[in-house]
């Protein structure tokens, strides 16, 4: 401001224009200088400006009326915009926390930022939103903590995260129709606010929103509403009614000009009788009852709809008080007929002017304290509560123009551009979900990169606060890569091979793991919904397989020294015996299990007659390279990785492709001498 102590309000409405200058000292404001002028023609229509050159003029003469009652130019000034332009979205969301975490700030943020963009995308899919709409303010409603109601979550433990938030949007022509307008008077915007917020400041304390009220600013175009509850305001509302019905009725009623309209009006509240010259130059004096009468069919339709609105935004429910500011909540009979609407007691619908002024100090003897007065000074006060504007900054190479509430950050800005939550902030890749032995587990994603941002040249993050006409410049963030493992990262599959003892040999024999029905390596990749089995065992039919044994009825087989069947389980480190036939074994599947031991075995099968080796060397193509598989008497593919240096370390979660003949296969598929076998990483 000119003088940093005095703030310059214009409180622009549909029928005139308020001016107000004072200073805050203490607890208190005063008013220095005000004064009103009504606009020559109806250049406004229900809280709109129609004419930008006629609003303009009028501004422009109330700024020069209280520059001659200060002696001061005035160049800055503060402004509202009207409640009938804001929409408003109430709207939820919520945030999943993979493990049990700690809330801290940045969370809070992230939240907000959510529910912003949510209630952006349920506004642009409303029908009726017939302009550009942006985000000038929002209020968190109700906080969640894994569900429950919380005053605050902040250092809290959580699983999960919530909140109702209420997000203010105004359209954009409308706020550059104001600022055209004051700029017609020579002034520049030092502050904006809602004409909702600007009265509720003045007629509703702090320690009273607690409580569940409705302010109705029952201006000449529209009425607006808020409702405040457990300390905020909830709510908004609005209805495209208010006093200039009330003079459109008499003005057909008494045949005369608007503004001798306005005159009846007002000069009913007082209860006296009302003299006027109409359009034909008679002069004609009506009593208030008279009115009255004329007026209360609209005034009841009036606050009908106000009343019904009042309940609608406050959740189905009437409110406990309800205060009236504006003009055109002073006809008579407004604050009882809405009483009765709210159905609450009288007493409890008021018009809030002097006793809401204790803290306001006039020195100019000749202003009365009234209802008309609560906005403009709102507007007033609101400078100094919470200093806020249109700032304009440089966005990725693109002018843009946003609403300073004195917190702007970097993430506002790139909200407003189109940026989504999820551009903003690193996001993990995909996380693989599978069971393991009918326990679910999870795979998680890496995380991504973060946004990188630059403030003027300077790499910054994105909570920066905004800097006037700063250069910004903003790369988004990324999603991390995909989650990966393999059979072998599990913790149940601790080697690649099984060891049993087998008629006095160790055997080795590989490890497979059952995957939706099928057997795989340690190498498999794991994949989006596998079903893995693990088979930390072989059956006495298997082992004997593997070794290319051949035993029936008629041999005894021994597991663990008791009898068992071709069925029985051996799990790691039992001991089978079959005392009749013996096994032709592969030489690199036979550890020691100690010399004595081996000598013994190997001695009983050179000495028994029932012994039997069998082996049959057969060629075949292994990656194009010709090779030799021996020792058994028939083979599956899982044999050729005892030709190949397969190193799982390279596969990098990849899947291990495995085909024969040109097709793919599974471990078990039979191999035949020539045939081709192809073993490679995805």
């Amino acid at each position: 401001m000119a003088q940093k102590d005095l703030v310059f309000g214009l409180d622009i409405g549909t029928r005139n224009v308020v001016g107000t200058v004072g200073y805050q000292e203490g607890e208190g404001f005063h008013v220095v200088a005000q004064t009103i002028r009504e606009h020559d023609t109806r250049a406004m229509l229900d809280g709109q400006i129609h004419d930008i050159g006629r609003v303009g003029k009028t501004c422009d003469d109330v700024k020069k009326e209280l520059e001659r009652q200060v002696e001061m130019p005035l160049t800055e000034v503060c402004i509202a915009a009207a409640g009938r332009v804001l929409r408003t979205v109430t709207t939820h969301v919520r945030m999943e926390y993979p493990a049990e975490s700690v809330v801290v700030g940045e969370d809070l943020h992230t939240l907000d930022m959510m529910g912003i963009e949510q209630a952006g995308k349920e506004l642009k899919e409303d029908e009726n939103a017939k302009y550009k709409f942006y985000c000038v303010g929002y209020s968190t409603v109700k906080y969640y903590l894994n569900d429950e109601v919380f005053g605050s979550l902040e250092d809290h433990k959580a699983t999960s995260i919530a909140e109702d938030i209420i997000v203010t949007f105004l359209p954009e022509d409308v706020v550059d129709g104001l600022y055209s307008a004051v700029g017609k008077a020579d002034l520049q915007v030092a502050n904006m606010t809602l004409e909702p917020i600007a009265a509720i400041n003045v007629a509703i304390p702090q320690n009273f929103r607690m409580l569940n009220i409705a302010l109705v600013d029952v201006g000449a175009g529209t009425s607006d509403i808020c409702v405040t509850r457990d300390g905020s305001i909830v709510a908004y509302g609005m209805i495209p009614m208010a006093g200039d019905e009330l003079t459109e009725v008499i003005v057909q009623q008494f045949l005369v000009d608007f503004a001798t309209a306005e005159q009846i009006k007002r000069g009913s509240t007082t209860g006296e009788d009302v003299t006027y010259e109409d359009i034909m130059g008679i002069s004609h004096t009506v009593t208030a009852k008279e009115v009255w009468a004329l007026t209360d069919p609209i005034m009841d339709k009036i606050t009908t709809e106000v009343a019904e609105k009042i309940i609608e935004v406050n959740g189905g429910k009437s409110v406990s008080a309800a205060f009236i500011v504006g003009g055109g909540g002073k006809i008579h009979g407004f604050t009882e007929a809405l009483a009765k609407k709210l159905d609450i007691i009288p007493e409890r619908v008021a018009l809030r002017g002097e006793e809401v002024m204790k803290n306001i100090t006039f020195e100019q003897q000749e202003i009365q304290k009234d209802s008309l007065l609560v906005t403009p000074i709102g507007i007033c006060l609101n400078y100094y509560e919470q200093k806020n504007n249109f700032i304009m900054i440089n966005f990725n190479g693109e002018m843009m123009k946003l609403y300073d509430n004195g917190q702007l950050t970097i993430v506002d800005a790139a909200m407003q551009a189109g940026f989504s939550a999820e551009q903003l902030f690193p996001r993990r890749g995909r996380e693989i979900n599978f069971t393991v032995n009918g326990i679910p587990r999870m795979i998680r994603g890496t995380e991504g990169e973060s946004a990188v941002v630059t403030m003027n040249g300077i790499q910054c993050g994105i909570n920066t606060k905004l800097e006037f006409n700063c250069k910004v410049e903003l790369t988004p963030s990324t999603e991390g890569g995909s989650g990966s493992g393999t059979i072998a990262d599990l913790a149940e599959y601790t080697t690649d091979y099984l060891f049993f003892v087998v008629n006095g040999l160790r055997i080795k024999c590989p490890k497979f793991v059952e995957v939706n029905g099928s057997m795989e390596p340690g190498t498999y990749a794991i994949k989006q919904g596998d079903v893995i089995e693990t088979r930390a065992f072989y059956t006495v039919g298997q082992l004997a397989e593997f070794m290319d044994v051949v035993i029936d009825n008629r041999y005894q087989i021994m597991v663990n020294n008791r009898p068992a069947n071709e069925d029985t389980l051996v799990y790691e480190n039992f001991t089978v015996d079959w005392n009749t036939d013996a096994s032709a074994i592969r030489g690199e599947d036979i550890e020691e299990v100690s010399e004595t031991e081996t000598v013994e075995a190997a001695s009983d099968a050179v000495a028994s007659p029932a012994i039997e080796i069998v082996t049959n060397n057969i060629p075949v193509k292994v990656n194009g390279e010709i090779m030799m598989l021996s020792g058994k008497s028939e083979y599956i593919f899982a044999d050729i990785f005892i030709l190949i240096n397969l190193n799982t370390n390279e596969g990098g979660g990849r899947e291990l492709i495995t085909k024969l003949n040109g097709a793919r296969c599974g471990y078990a598929d039979i191999v035949r001498a020539n045939d081709e076998c192809e073993v490679y990483w995805e």
